[in-house]
């Protein structure tokens, strides 16, 4: 009677199990996956998923447990999905027996250097596909990054991304969480039809990465990368060919730079001064440094960021950066330049590639409170390539100030081939805003406040051509001028505070 209800029962379950499978489930366990955290899974996982792929696809599921395992090679028609209680973790080669796979050859980054190494290889990553369709990764669940590295790789074997994709189609991330996510939590790399949504991220280096790619959108994410940039957009070399990044929407998103891991565990702490790269602490929004292909078609809205830097708009390697749109953005506790608006000619590239442009740039709505001092915002072109016809409104800022007069007198240098960030330029000798090489410029609505009286102008214009100021209002200035001009043609200003007659003669004494 005993072996006949254990025949029962194992007949009951494998008849659930055949049903789950019939009805395009496949759940890690039932092939052989022990999710004990302590056995490696892989096997078990890719027997899953190649089950799935030959029925023409399907979900992979991964119930509660801990899940360890090396390189998983995505499919297409595949969504795994992370349960609730689900752990998928990266192993470490030095712990367990096992590797990643090795980082493919790519001639455009080794050889030639145009991007950087976690540019240029995808499959040494725990997840990665690539000329795939219609796949995802959804679930409540959580990827634990414990063995990648965050540099590139020394040695083959190791991986250092939790998610690569790369020339794939109609690609879904939802509701999952990263942890310690190595070089790149998140990098697809000429994706087209991107969705990412609602995502926590806590990581060592970049959050979301989205080079090459048309056609994404990302919202409700919430992004904890205090090492390097929180969600960036960039058009690299990485495909042999400049490639777009264009028709992409941001929506709803925070970005942080909390200590690694208090954001996912809720604690919040601020006790590191500096990311790797010796400047403040990172975790920004940023389109650009990797720029040989044009940015199109883009806007960011309704985000917050935190103890972090600014936003970065940045053109270097000769793209096209025009028609960014960028609106209601509350940036709280700015640690370097709020705003960084950057036409420089790196040119990392092919030799044929020409200095890119900047041009059709609208911001509006935007509250932000910064603490350092040593800088103000930034929009700066190079010699006879100028950013411009940029729009700013609406905007209320608040720096900590302080600076002394003596850094009103700093020279910024041009850098024109330099890596584009503000830390480069050293001390910015305006606390508003800095501009230079710059053509139709309007300001429109704008208050600056300093806690602290700064010596330095509100506003420094060289070699500006064409630019509008109106309702501007300025709070707690110290004796230094409101503005400071070189070389400006068209300047017209209008219903400026404190600027009285005596004031604004001696704005037009300093157009030297």
């Amino acid at each position: 009677m005993f072996q006949k209800s254990l025949v029962l029962i194992f007949l009951l379950l494998a008849g659930v199990t055949l049903r789950a499978q019939q009805a395009g489930v496949y759940n890690v366990k039932d092939f052989g996956a022990s999710g004990d955290g302590v056995q490696l899974d892989s096997e078990a996982i890719h027997a899953a998923i190649d089950a799935a792929s030959q029925a023409g696809g399907g979900t992979v599921l991964f119930p509660a447990g801990e899940y360890l395992s090396f390189s998983i090679r995505m499919k297409s028609n595949i969504n795994l999905h992370l349960g609730a209680g689900a752990t998928l973790v990266a192993a470490n080669m030095d712990e367990h027996n096992g590797k990643y796979d090795d980082p493919e050859p790519n001639m455009w980054g080794d050889s030639l250097h145009y991007q950087d190494f976690g540019h240029s290889h995808f499959q040494n990553s725990l997840i990665w596909g690539e000329n795939l369709v219609n796949i995802s990764i959804t679930g409540p669940g959580l990827i634990h990054g414990k063995g990648l590295q965050k540099w590139g790789n020394p040695r083959p074997g190791l991986g250092n991304k939790s998610i690569a994709m790369k020339k794939c189609r109609n690609v879904v991330l939802r509701d999952f969480s990263i942890l310690h996510g190595g070089h790149f939590a998140i990098i697809a790399t000429g994706v087209d039809n991107l969705t990412i949504d609602n995502l926590k991220i806590d990581t060592n280096r970049d959050a979301i990465d989205i080079d090459c790619c048309r056609h994404v959108r990302v919202s409700n994410c919430s992004l904890n990368s205090p090492n390097d940039d929180a969600l960036v957009l960039k058009a690299s070399y990485a495909l042999g060919y400049a490639a777009p990044c264009e028709n992409v929407t941001i929506t709803n998103c925070a970005v942080f730079g909390f200590d690694e891991g208090t954001f996912l565990d809720g604690t919040y702490q601020t006790t590191q001064q500096v990311a790797p790269d010796k400047g403040v602490v990172t975790g920004r929004i940023k389109l650009g440094t990797e720029s040989n292909g044009n940015f199109r078609n883009i806007t960011i809205s309704n985000c917050t960021f935190e103890h972090c830097r600014g936003l970065a708009l940045e053109t270097v390697d000769g793209s096209v950066l025009e028609d960014i749109t960028v609106s209601n953005i509350v940036m709280k506790d700015i640690l370097n330049a709020p705003f960084f608006f950057r036409l420089g000619s790196r040119m990392r590239g092919p030799e044929e590639l020409p200095v890119g442009s900047f041009k059709r740039v609208l911001v509006d709505n935007v509250i932000v409170t910064a603490s350092n001092p040593q800088y103000g915002s930034m929009l700066m072109g190079i010699p006879g390539h100028d950013v411009e016809d940029i729009v700013f409104s609406n905007i209320w800022i608040r720096v900590k100030g302080g600076a002394p007069a003596s850094q009103a007198l700093v020279e910024v240098p041009e850098l024109e081939n330099s890596y584009p960030d503000p830390q480069e330029f050293g001390d910015i000798p305006a606390w508003g805003f800095y501009m230079r090489h710059a053509r139709n410029i309007s300001m429109h609505h704008i208050t600056l406040e300093t806690e602290i009286p700064d010596a330095r102008p509100a506003f420094i214009l060289d070699d500006v051509k064409g630019v509008s100021f109106s309702d501007i209002r300025v709070v707690n200035q110290s004796e230094g001028p409101l503005f400071k001009l070189k070389d400006v043609e068209n300047l017209d200003l209008q219903r400026v505070s404190d600027l009285d007659d005596r004031n604004e003669k001696e704005v037009k004494s300093l157009n030297l």
